[in-house]
């Protein structure tokens, strides 16, 4: 019964729903299929109100990118800024996920994950690319200072 629910869970992915795509940019053309492309996503920060990221991303294109077989390049950016007032939870967990996206049909995952550094109240977003055998030492921070927000 648990084998059945870890399948279920590895496609279904519950912070994997609540980006907005803004656009995208070709960047290989391909014959047969979609071509190779840039994504632009939104999404907010789902326990920090008050914060938006933009993440740009590598999506790949082709046959097998069409079907969504294809594995995505580890490689994508973020932009995290305070769009409004800032209300953090009672306690800030570091390293915890706020935004996950398969870029392989079974095991790469796109990771957003939030730090908080007190000393200096700013929360940093960290974006980075796993696997389950090997994982990418790319990656992309963006930081966003706590201020005073007056609408």
């Amino acid at each position: 019964m648990n084998r059945i629910i870890f399948i279920i869970l590895m496609f279904v992915n519950p912070l994997d729903l609540h980006a907005e795509e803004i656009g995208s940019v070709d960047t290989v053309f391909k014959f047969l299929g979609s071509n190779h492309k840039i994504i632009v996503e939104a999404f907010d920060d789902p326990k920090v109100p008050g914060v938006t990221c933009h993440l740009s991303r590598a999506k790949t294109g082709g046959i097998s990118g069409s079907l969504g077989i294809a594995e995505d390049k580890a490689e994508a950016s973020i932009a995290c800024r305070q769009i409004g007032a800032i209300k953090l939870p009672l306690e800030v967990v570091n390293g915890e996920s706020v935004f996950s996206k398969k870029t392989s049909l079974l095991f790469k995952t796109l990771q957003v994950i939030r730090f908080y550094d007190p000393t200096r109240n700013v929360l940093i977003y960290l974006v980075y690319s796993d696997k389950i055998v090997d994982g990418s030492p790319k990656n992309s921070i963006s930081t966003v200072p706590i201020l005073k927000w007056s609408p």
